[in-house]
């Protein structure tokens, strides 16, 4: 696999470029707003694009892999309004951005964050591969200032190999979504990380462990464990 390997920053700062736009505001390309059962109920926007193409995402394969052709672009301020009023509607008090990478197009999470902040009380919870984080101390330093926000960082396999195999993307993109991790928590952002563990081995997870303990005690006691089914996409 590792002729055919993509670089995980690259790609998405090259996706970049199809789902955001820069005029007066930052616009970002979304495919749909919902209400949703998880976390006990929360207001969604699902994003179009993201900076990896993992084997188990649950995401249309049209979204996936030609996020030109879907979506609409939007202000922050229409998301943020949009989020609040599917909330209000539904008694929820939590809102997210899921369905792509919300991480791809900074300056839209942080304005769109920004006008949230105006709309409280809702607690946002940003579900990110972390990426973008991990390359950059700054983004989760620009996201420390948001006191009604949690961090949902999706581990894509527990080691570099199970990352290479699972998202296609070179092996080092493992060690930068621990980067992030460190950066978050070095920033005192509230986060915590999740793994698909039916892909890995038991070696692998207990070295996961070891690799999270080893960045903060608590990130390996919080470590949401998801489990899947079925097989990989080929």
């Amino acid at each position: 696999m590792s002729n055919r390997s993509y670089d995980p920053i690259a790609r998405h700062l090259s996706m970049e470029k199809l789902a955001s736009k820069d005029n007066d505001e930052v616009k970002r390309k979304y495919w749909r707003f919902r209400a949703d059962r998880w976390y006990g109920g929360i207001a969604t926007a699902d994003c179009v694009g993201c900076g990896l193409t993992c084997r188990f995402c649950w995401v249309k394969d049209k979204v996936l892999y030609k996020p030109e052709e879907v979506g609409s672009f939007y202000s922050p301020k229409e998301v943020a309004k949009t989020l609040k009023s599917i909330a209000t509607s539904k008694g929820y008090h939590q809102a997210r951005v899921s369905g792509g990478e919300p991480t791809i197009s900074r300056s839209h999470l942080l304005q769109l964050l920004q006008h949230l902040k105006l709309l409280q009380p809702l607690h946002f919870i940003l579900e990110t591969n972390g990426i973008l984080i991990g390359d950059s101390l700054s983004f989760a330093r620009d996201l420390s200032q948001f006191d009604f926000l949690h961090v949902r960082l999706s581990l894509k396999g527990c080691s570099g190999s199970e990352f290479e195999r699972l998202t296609g993307a070179s092996a080092f993109g493992f060690a930068i979504q621990l980067e992030a991790l460190r950066n978050l928590v070095s920033e005192e952002v509230s986060c915590h990380p999740a793994v698909m563990r039916s892909f890995s081995s038991k070696e692998s997870f207990l070295d996961l462990k070891i690799n999270l303990t080893n960045i903060h005690l608590r990130l390996a006691n919080e470590l949401e464990v998801e489990e899947g089914h079925g097989t990989l996409k080929l």
